[in-house]
């Protein structure tokens, strides 16, 4: 997918709008005040963006503090459904799940970022519903690894001039060099792990999916090291991965 270019030439107004939309997000909810200051932009500015939100579903407000709305909701749901993955993947997961016990994703990619689709816990004390939806690095998600090793390598640089290789842990890869390397080794050996890449003491293992030679996403399994070790990814976790990524693009093929 080509990521967007960035010319600068953006909309004032729309860019206090976004930057407003984000900030209700990190507050949790503000009142006009509060957001006027942290966004240095005059209070009746904020109170108009506001009131017009309001008017469309996209916020509420609870006493003099400001949300965010379920129309946000409404258009995540449909641009959800459209994505051919998801629809084709569900099942998949579910049965990845119930197969292994541990965490299954199925993850897609937009501007140089890995996001969460879908996905199912598994034994594990995770709200999973506080990770659906959001943005990953892919140079240390091993979803966002495979899709990275099926992109065309000038986009690849492109992403990290984008987003750079912060380091997540110890373990993160923070170097095009060694990026590159694990990139082919990825291509050769047909999937990528994250060991504790990410998070410490969280491992995965992540797959490609294709169709029609197009890299679209990629199915994930994770867990806690101690029970998903790198020998047990590349053994049963790899095959039943396997099996679930043939049934996805078989499903992709006849949608």
């Amino acid at each position: 997918m080509e990521q967007p270019p960035k010319t600068g030439r953006g909309i004032k107004s729309d860019e206090t709008l976004f930057a407003l939309i984000e900030s209700l997000r990190e507050l949790d909810g503000a009142g006009v005040t509060e957001l006027a200051e942290r966004l240095d932009v005059a209070k009746s500015t904020i109170h108009g963006h506001l009131t017009t939100m309001r008017e469309h579903g996209f916020v509420v407000k609870h006493g003099t503090d400001y949300h965010l709305g379920l129309g946000f909701f409404d258009y995540g749901q449909y641009v959800r459904g459209q994505q051919s993955i998801f629809r084709s993947g569900m099942q998949a997961v579910d049965e990845l799940e119930e197969a292994t016990g541990e965490m299954a994703w199925l993850i897609t990619h937009e501007n140089g970022k890995a996001m969460y689709l879908y996905g199912r816990g598994g034994q594990n004390d995770i709200d999973i519903n506080t990770i659906l939806g959001t943005w990953a690095y892919m140079h240390c998600n091993s979803g966002g690894k495979a899709i990275l090793a099926h992109l065309p390598e000038e986009q690849i640089h492109a992403i990290v001039d984008e987003h750079g290789l912060p380091a997540r842990t110890e373990n993160t890869i923070t170097t095009r060099e060694a990026l590159f390397d694990e990139l082919a080794q990825i291509r050769d050996q047909g999937y990528a792990l994250n060991l504790s890449e990410d998070l410490k003491g969280v491992h995965a293992i992540g797959i490609p999916l294709t169709f029609e030679g197009e890299i679209q996403g990629a199915l994930s399994i994770a867990g806690p090291a101690h029970r998903l070790s790198r020998a047990r990814c590349e053994g049963e976790v790899l095959d039943q991965l396997r099996a679930a990524t043939d049934e996805i693009e078989l499903n992709l093929a006849y949608r």
